[in-house]
Protein backbone atom coordinates (compact mmCIF):
# COMPACT_ATOMS: atom_id res chain seq x y z
CA UNK A 1 0.00 0.00 0.00
CA UNK A 2 1.71 3.43 -1.00
CA UNK A 3 2.10 6.23 1.77
CA UNK A 4 -0.48 8.55 1.73
CA UNK A 5 0.57 12.10 0.74
CA UNK A 6 -1.93 13.41 4.05
CA UNK A 7 -1.73 13.67 6.91
CA UNK A 8 1.24 11.89 6.99
CA UNK A 9 1.35 8.51 9.18
CA UNK A 10 4.39 10.02 11.12
CA UNK A 11 6.15 12.52 11.82
CA UNK A 12 8.25 13.83 8.62
CA UNK A 13 12.31 14.97 8.77
CA UNK A 14 12.89 18.31 6.73
CA UNK A 15 13.93 16.19 3.26
CA UNK A 16 10.58 14.63 3.92
CA UNK A 17 8.47 17.44 3.99
CA UNK A 18 9.79 19.12 1.00
CA UNK A 19 9.68 16.01 -0.50
CA UNK A 20 5.95 15.29 0.51
CA UNK A 21 5.29 18.80 -0.80
CA UNK A 22 6.74 18.21 -4.26
CA UNK A 23 4.57 14.78 -4.49
CA UNK A 24 1.60 16.98 -3.40
CA UNK A 25 2.33 18.89 -6.15
CA UNK A 26 3.00 16.76 -8.91
CA UNK A 27 -0.39 15.19 -7.76
CA UNK A 28 -2.44 18.41 -7.97
CA UNK A 29 -0.92 20.92 -10.06
CA UNK A 30 -2.85 20.49 -13.30
CA UNK A 31 -6.44 20.35 -11.51
CA UNK A 32 -5.45 23.29 -9.34
CA UNK A 33 -3.84 25.82 -12.81
CA UNK A 34 -7.34 26.86 -13.43
CA UNK A 35 -7.27 28.62 -9.88
CA UNK A 36 -3.60 29.95 -9.35
CA UNK A 37 -3.90 31.08 -13.37
CA UNK A 38 -6.93 33.46 -12.16
CA UNK A 39 -4.93 34.40 -9.13
CA UNK A 40 -1.96 34.86 -11.53
CA UNK A 41 -3.88 37.51 -13.31
CA UNK A 42 -5.46 38.90 -10.04
CA UNK A 43 -2.14 39.65 -8.53
CA UNK A 44 -1.65 41.51 -12.21
CA UNK A 45 -4.45 43.95 -11.91
CA UNK A 46 -2.24 47.17 -10.96
CA UNK A 47 -0.18 46.50 -13.50
CA UNK A 48 -2.91 45.90 -15.94
CA UNK A 49 -4.76 48.68 -14.90
CA UNK A 50 -1.74 50.92 -15.62
CA UNK A 51 -1.02 49.23 -18.98
CA UNK A 52 -4.75 49.95 -20.09
CA UNK A 53 -4.51 53.62 -18.74
CA UNK A 54 -0.96 54.40 -20.90
CA UNK A 55 1.55 54.59 -18.27
CA UNK A 56 2.86 51.39 -18.61
CA UNK A 57 4.27 48.84 -15.84
CA UNK A 58 7.75 50.91 -15.26
CA UNK A 59 5.92 53.87 -14.10
CA UNK A 60 3.55 51.64 -11.48
CA UNK A 61 7.52 50.88 -9.86
CA UNK A 62 7.87 54.90 -8.97
CA UNK A 63 4.13 56.25 -8.66
CA UNK A 64 1.77 53.15 -7.36
CA UNK A 65 2.47 54.36 -3.16
CA UNK A 66 0.79 57.95 -4.53
CA UNK A 67 -2.27 56.37 -6.62
CA UNK A 68 -4.84 55.39 -5.01
CA UNK A 69 -6.49 53.36 -7.81
CA UNK A 70 -3.30 51.37 -7.85
CA UNK A 71 -3.34 50.53 -4.30
CA UNK A 72 -7.17 49.72 -4.83
CA UNK A 73 -6.26 47.21 -7.54
CA UNK A 74 -3.20 45.68 -5.93
CA UNK A 75 -5.43 45.15 -2.30
CA UNK A 76 -8.53 43.42 -4.75
CA UNK A 77 -5.85 41.54 -6.30
CA UNK A 78 -4.45 40.24 -3.74
CA UNK A 79 -8.00 39.83 -2.07
CA UNK A 80 -9.04 37.27 -4.74
CA UNK A 81 -5.73 35.69 -5.04
CA UNK A 82 -5.61 34.62 -1.50
CA UNK A 83 -9.30 33.56 -1.79
CA UNK A 84 -8.14 31.58 -4.81
CA UNK A 85 -4.93 30.05 -2.86
CA UNK A 86 -7.68 29.05 -0.04
CA UNK A 87 -9.81 27.16 -2.40
CA UNK A 88 -6.44 25.65 -3.81
CA UNK A 89 -5.34 24.26 -0.51
CA UNK A 90 -8.76 22.83 0.09
CA UNK A 91 -9.18 21.32 -3.77
CA UNK A 92 -5.42 19.78 -2.90
CA UNK A 93 -6.57 18.04 0.30
CA UNK A 94 -8.98 16.51 -1.54
CA UNK A 95 -6.77 15.52 -4.10
CA UNK A 96 -4.46 13.61 -2.09
CA UNK A 97 -7.64 11.87 0.26
CA UNK A 98 -9.78 11.13 -2.71
CA UNK A 99 -12.00 13.94 -3.51
CA UNK A 100 -12.39 16.58 -5.45
CA UNK A 101 -14.36 16.14 -8.38
CA UNK A 102 -15.52 19.82 -8.96
CA UNK A 103 -14.28 23.17 -8.01
CA UNK A 104 -17.91 24.06 -6.68
CA UNK A 105 -17.35 22.80 -3.10
CA UNK A 106 -14.16 24.11 -2.24
CA UNK A 107 -15.37 27.86 -3.49
CA UNK A 108 -18.32 27.34 -1.35
CA UNK A 109 -16.29 26.78 1.48
CA UNK A 110 -13.60 29.50 1.03
CA UNK A 111 -16.85 31.99 0.71
CA UNK A 112 -18.55 30.85 4.04
CA UNK A 113 -14.68 31.22 5.69
CA UNK A 114 -14.04 34.87 3.89
CA UNK A 115 -14.78 36.91 6.61
CA UNK A 116 -12.64 35.08 9.03
CA UNK A 117 -9.72 34.69 6.50
CA UNK A 118 -9.94 38.40 5.80
CA UNK A 119 -9.61 38.80 9.94
CA UNK A 120 -6.91 36.54 10.22
CA UNK A 121 -5.27 39.09 7.28
CA UNK A 122 -5.94 41.98 9.26
CA UNK A 123 -4.21 40.21 12.95
CA UNK A 124 -1.08 39.08 10.88
CA UNK A 125 -0.40 42.80 9.64
CA UNK A 126 -1.40 44.05 13.13
CA UNK A 127 1.37 41.68 14.40
CA UNK A 128 4.07 42.37 12.01
CA UNK A 129 3.86 46.48 11.89
CA UNK A 130 2.97 45.79 16.20
CA UNK A 131 7.00 44.52 15.83
CA UNK A 132 8.09 47.18 13.76
CA UNK A 133 7.06 50.14 16.30
CA UNK A 134 10.14 50.50 17.79
CA UNK A 135 11.64 51.84 15.21
CA UNK A 136 9.28 55.10 15.24
CA UNK A 137 11.17 56.01 18.38
CA UNK A 138 13.99 56.73 16.43
CA UNK A 139 15.05 59.13 13.96
CA UNK A 140 16.35 58.72 10.27
CA UNK A 141 18.34 56.65 9.38
CA UNK A 142 19.06 54.83 12.95
CA UNK A 143 14.91 53.76 12.22
CA UNK A 144 15.58 52.20 9.61
CA UNK A 145 18.51 49.69 11.05
CA UNK A 146 15.81 49.40 14.00
CA UNK A 147 12.86 48.26 11.72
CA UNK A 148 15.98 45.22 9.71
CA UNK A 149 16.72 44.57 13.42
CA UNK A 150 13.00 43.76 14.21
CA UNK A 151 12.51 42.07 11.07
CA UNK A 152 14.14 38.96 12.88
CA UNK A 153 11.99 38.74 15.95
CA UNK A 154 8.84 39.25 13.22
CA UNK A 155 9.72 36.54 11.18
CA UNK A 156 9.96 33.90 13.88
CA UNK A 157 6.42 35.44 15.14
CA UNK A 158 5.13 35.20 11.54
CA UNK A 159 6.64 30.96 11.56
CA UNK A 160 4.94 30.75 14.63
CA UNK A 161 1.82 32.13 13.08
CA UNK A 162 2.64 29.86 9.45
CA UNK A 163 0.01 27.41 10.01
CA UNK A 164 -2.91 29.66 11.02
CA UNK A 165 -4.48 30.14 7.31
CA UNK A 166 -4.25 26.01 6.95
CA UNK A 167 -5.65 25.72 10.01
CA UNK A 168 -8.70 27.91 9.32
CA UNK A 169 -9.30 26.84 5.94
CA UNK A 170 -8.98 22.93 6.76
CA UNK A 171 -10.46 23.12 10.14
CA UNK A 172 -12.96 25.73 10.23
CA UNK A 173 -11.55 27.46 13.01
CA UNK A 174 -11.93 31.23 14.04
CA UNK A 175 -9.03 33.35 12.77
CA UNK A 176 -8.44 33.95 16.68
CA UNK A 177 -8.61 30.39 17.00
CA UNK A 178 -6.30 29.46 14.26
CA UNK A 179 -3.61 32.10 15.75
CA UNK A 180 -3.57 29.84 19.02
CA UNK A 181 -4.13 26.45 17.06
CA UNK A 182 -0.56 28.02 15.16
CA UNK A 183 0.99 28.83 17.89
CA UNK A 184 0.40 25.74 19.70
CA UNK A 185 1.91 23.63 16.33
CA UNK A 186 4.14 25.57 15.48
CA UNK A 187 6.02 25.83 19.23
CA UNK A 188 9.59 23.95 19.34
CA UNK A 189 9.82 23.59 15.80
CA UNK A 190 10.68 27.48 14.85
CA UNK A 191 14.18 26.53 13.18
CA UNK A 192 13.08 23.37 11.72
CA UNK A 193 10.60 25.38 9.91
CA UNK A 194 12.70 27.97 8.67
CA UNK A 195 15.06 25.29 7.26
CA UNK A 196 12.01 23.67 5.89
CA UNK A 197 11.10 26.62 4.18
CA UNK A 198 14.45 28.03 3.36
CA UNK A 199 15.07 24.66 1.33
CA UNK A 200 11.82 24.49 -0.67
CA UNK A 201 12.11 28.34 -1.29
CA UNK A 202 15.83 28.28 -2.49
CA UNK A 203 15.08 25.29 -4.95
CA UNK A 204 12.23 26.35 -6.27
CA UNK A 205 14.03 30.02 -7.18
CA UNK A 206 16.90 27.92 -8.89
CA UNK A 207 14.56 25.93 -10.98
CA UNK A 208 12.91 28.98 -12.24
CA UNK A 209 15.90 31.04 -12.84
CA UNK A 210 17.12 28.29 -14.75
CA UNK A 211 14.13 28.16 -16.94
CA UNK A 212 14.24 32.06 -17.32
CA UNK A 213 17.58 32.22 -18.45
CA UNK A 214 17.28 29.40 -21.02
CA UNK A 215 13.78 31.56 -22.18
CA UNK A 216 15.77 34.39 -22.17
CA UNK A 217 18.42 33.33 -24.39
CA UNK A 218 16.28 31.08 -26.41
CA UNK A 219 14.44 34.33 -27.14
CA UNK A 220 17.42 35.96 -28.03
CA UNK A 221 18.80 33.34 -30.67
CA UNK A 222 15.61 33.81 -32.17
CA UNK A 223 13.86 37.26 -31.85
CA UNK A 224 17.69 38.27 -33.80
CA UNK A 225 18.03 40.54 -30.57
CA UNK A 226 14.73 42.57 -30.78
CA UNK A 227 14.36 43.80 -27.28
CA UNK A 228 10.81 44.17 -27.09
CA UNK A 229 10.38 40.17 -27.92
CA UNK A 230 12.82 38.85 -25.81
CA UNK A 231 11.15 41.00 -22.50
CA UNK A 232 7.43 40.23 -23.93
CA UNK A 233 8.76 36.44 -24.27
CA UNK A 234 10.32 36.65 -20.82
CA UNK A 235 7.50 38.50 -19.15
CA UNK A 236 5.06 35.63 -20.74
CA UNK A 237 7.15 32.44 -19.36
CA UNK A 238 7.46 34.49 -15.44
CA UNK A 239 3.55 34.71 -15.86
CA UNK A 240 2.93 31.04 -16.73
CA UNK A 241 5.85 29.66 -14.08
CA UNK A 242 4.44 31.74 -11.51
CA UNK A 243 1.08 30.19 -11.91
CA UNK A 244 2.32 26.65 -11.73
CA UNK A 245 4.48 26.97 -8.97
CA UNK A 246 1.88 28.43 -6.83
CA UNK A 247 0.67 25.24 -6.44
CA UNK A 248 3.67 24.44 -5.16
CA UNK A 249 3.49 26.82 -2.35
CA UNK A 250 0.32 25.60 -0.88
CA UNK A 251 1.13 21.99 -1.10
CA UNK A 252 3.88 22.88 0.89
CA UNK A 253 2.04 24.38 3.37
CA UNK A 254 -0.23 21.48 3.55
CA UNK A 255 3.11 19.01 3.81
CA UNK A 256 3.83 21.40 6.74
CA UNK A 257 0.90 21.23 8.56
CA UNK A 258 0.38 17.73 8.42
CA UNK A 259 3.30 17.39 9.76
CA UNK A 260 3.13 19.72 12.41
CA UNK A 261 -0.34 17.82 13.13
CA UNK A 262 0.95 14.35 13.79
CA UNK A 263 3.72 15.56 15.78
CA UNK A 264 1.35 18.25 18.59
CA UNK A 265 -1.71 15.92 17.91
CA UNK A 266 -1.28 12.50 17.16
CA UNK A 267 -2.97 12.54 14.33
CA UNK A 268 -0.70 9.35 12.94
CA UNK A 269 -1.86 7.62 15.90
CA UNK A 270 -5.45 7.56 15.18
CA UNK A 271 -4.65 6.81 11.55
CA UNK A 272 -2.79 4.15 13.12
CA UNK A 273 -5.48 3.14 15.39
CA UNK A 274 -8.37 3.01 12.13
CA UNK A 275 -6.28 1.00 9.87
CA UNK A 276 -6.05 -1.60 12.86
CA UNK A 277 -9.91 -1.30 13.24
CA UNK A 278 -10.27 -1.48 9.21
CA UNK A 279 -7.76 -4.64 9.00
Amino acid sequence: MPTPLYPPQRPLSIGEIVDAAFRIFLATVVKCLPYALVAVVAEQLPNIYYIVTGRGVLLAMFTAVKDPRWLLFDGIGLAIAMFLCSAMLLRQRALVTGGAAALAPELTAVLRRAPALMLLVVLWVAVVLACLLPALAFGQPLNIVVAIVMLVPASFIMLALCASWPSLILTGRSAVGSLVHSWHLTSGSLWRLSAVFTVAIVLVFVLELLITVVTGLISLLVAHGDVAIIMAATETVLVILHAIVMPFYTALLLAVFGDLCVRKEGTDLAQRISVAAAG
